[in-house]
């Protein structure tokens, strides 16, 4: 098996990952990544101890640490501004945060450099223009758009929540659904007291969250029930009119967001592919499969997970067909948790169903990430 040519579409958290332990695992792979510039917005992620587990797996923790900031629980906050609860995060891997705060352009530089390094070659500014599986399980002949072809043993969809490669595994897929809310994200200095993720739950729901010794973000989510789209001109000041009435910590901070650009505004959106994740020699990992909204912190945690569970499981079996009926059972019931359950804090908050507790959801969601991939 590990003379296998693989095709990863799309360079994002979950395609690098792919990359890194697919090579690791001896296999020859190739990105395409339609950016030219290979670009990512400039605000943060939360990351938990089943991430930190997992490039401890893949064997970049100490690059992936150092371009982040560490913490060990999370801070929760009623409306009025209370903190009511502080919930520890089990560390899964010794000597090491259970969770840490960083920066996309830091994520996405240390994994296209161990991607790079490990020997993956990566084409940009490119997408996949046909997809032909020959019918007879031995590959996929792929043209690309800038008019190349290429043979593969395999190709993996990491190409996101509008997966262009959704389209051949699963034709009749409904399109990602719209749950009525959307997140706005801003980046702030730190100050010296925001240790940990602190969570402030509500209709609008807002988080702080440390990135380095120097920054942090805030996000904030909205009712937007209409999935309105908001123009470049003017976002801040949209932004800073959602958090009118927020407590004061907030409310201090909002007085700062004035740059238009450097808000990021996303609608939020779900999918889950209940089918096969695969057909023929193509396989779907990450958002192209099963991407959630971010109340629970592990939308790219669940990618990251895909990308090892998948690579072991290439190893493993003595066909992909095999390997890919393996992935989907490891992985399916973990996904569907997060999936689910980030949509029912999401439906709570916006009055479509009935309120649930985040700190508790929250407590078992540590449990259940906890236990392994």
């Amino acid at each position: 098996m590990n003379t296998l040519n693989i095709l990863v579409v799309g360079g994002g958290i979950g395609g690098l990952t792919s990359a890194i332990a697919l090579r690791r695992a001896g296999f020859d792979v190739t990105i395409v990544e339609k950016d030219p510039d290979w670009s990512v917005y400039g605000v943060g992620i939360i990351q938990q101890a089943n991430v930190i587990r997992a490039m401890a797996d893949l064997g970049i923790i100490d690059d992936y640490l150092g371009a982040g900031f560490g913490f060990d629980q999370v801070e929760i906050y009623v409306p009025s501004g209370q903190r009511v609860a502080i919930i520890p995060s089990p560390r899964l891997t010794p000597g090491y945060p259970a969770n840490v705060g960083i920066g996309r352009r830091a994520l996405h530089q240390v994994l296209g450099d161990r991607a790079i390094a490990a020997g993956a070659a990566i084409r940009l500014g490119v997408t996949v223009g046909a997809l032909d599986d020959d019918g007879e399980g031995e590959g996929v002949d792929v043209t690309f758009s800038d008019g190349t072809r290429g043979r593969y043993d395999i190709a993996i969809g990491a190409d996101g929540l509008y997966s262009q490669m959704r389209d051949h595994v699963a034709p009749e897929a409904a399109p990602p659904a719209f749950v009525g809310q959307g997140v706005w994200r801003y980046n702030f200095p730190r100050p010296a007291d925001v240790t940990a993720l602190c969570a402030f739950d509500g209709p609008i729901g807002v988080g702080l969250v440390p990135l380095s010794d120097t920054l942090m973000y805030m996000y904030v989510t909205t009712p937007e029930p209409e999935n309105r789209r908001y123009p470049r001109t003017g976002l801040a000041a949209e932004m800073r009119s959602k958090l009118t009435g927020q407590p004061p910590r907030i409310a201090e901070l909002a007085e700062q967001i004035i740059d238009d650009d450097a808000v990021v505004y996303k609608p939020l959106e779900w999918i889950m592919l209940e089918g096969p994740w695969h057909r023929g020699r193509v396989v779907l990992i990450g958002d192209a499969v099963h991407a959630t909204t971010p109340h629970l912190g592990q939308g790219a945690g669940m990618a990251i997970e895909d990308s090892i569970v998948l690579a072991e499981e290439l190893v493993r079996h003595p066909n992909p067909e095999a390997a890919f009926a393996a992935f989907r059972a490891r992985r399916i019931d973990r996904c569907r948790y997060i999936v689910e359950q980030s949509k029912a804090i999401s439906f709570g908050q916006t009055g479509q169903g009935p309120r649930v507790d985040q700190g508790k959801v929250t407590h078992e969601m540590f449990q259940i990430t906890a236990q392994p991939i």
